[in-house]
């Protein structure tokens, strides 16, 4: 099997501080990206344009999404109606989603939420198959998607001010991906992801990538 190198303690911790160095600037690098984030611009969204179903069944608004909090975390689930398959991307990134996270995010007045165009019922069978508990609401028969530019997967971030909903931020593809846990903790691995899209030495497995995904139940 191919691995790196090994080395005395001393000559260790030598390329380790030389590594640190890199990942402080990296560190100070993302906390001046989150400062312009922090500085964006936003849209106005009509707050009563869309009704949603929330997983009790009950209809809400835009703004009764946030459940009273001011900031709205919204990850948009590949989920249409009558899709039958399963979208692998969004459902690893869900595992990855603790609800137990949502306290923690309550102190600083946000809530995170899935959203799908597909109808509840639908919904219901995912979330019972995978056990998730994180609140996931219907868009269906809403303009909602259209309405936020949606090809595919991503995450959007709502700000409320009173009666008015602002959408600051969104991002897709590598933007989520960062949001993962299992991808951070594989990247401090010595393998890595083990992607071919990956720098790596040679000899270092690799597959194509994300192709080792799988729903949960299906490892």
């Amino acid at each position: 099997m191919n691995r790196p190198p090994v080395v005395s303690t001393e000559e260790w911790q030598v390329a380790r501080d030389a590594l640190l160095v890199k990942e402080k600037e990296l560190t100070h690098a993302l906390d001046a990206l989150a400062a312009e984030r922090r500085r964006l611009p936003m849209v106005r969204l009509d707050p009563d344009k869309y009704q949603f179903t929330a997983p009790d069944g009950s209809t809400v608004s835009l703004a009764g999404l946030f459940d009273c909090h001011r900031q709205l975390v919204v990850y948009h689930f590949m989920l249409g109606p009558g899709q039958d398959w399963t979208c692998g991307g969004c459902t690893t990134f869900t595992d990855n989603i603790d609800n137990q996270a949502q306290v923690h995010l309550s102190a600083r007045n946000t809530r995170l939420i899935l959203i799908s165009s597909a109808p509840q019922d639908e919904i219901d069978k995912y979330r019972e198959r995978f056990g998730w508990s994180v609140p996931w609401y219907s868009s269906y028969g809403t303009t909602f998607n259209d309405d936020m530019g949606l090809s595919a997967f991503g995450l959007s971030v709502l700000l409320r001010d009173g009666d008015e909903v602002f959408r600051s931020y969104f991002t897709t593809g590598r933007g989520v991906d960062r949001l993962r846990l299992d991808f951070n903790l594989l990247d401090l691995t010595p393998y890595g992801r083990q992607e071919q899209w990956e720098d790596s030495p040679d000899g270092w497995p690799q597959d194509p990538t994300m192709s080792w995904l799988r729903p949960s139940d299906q490892y």
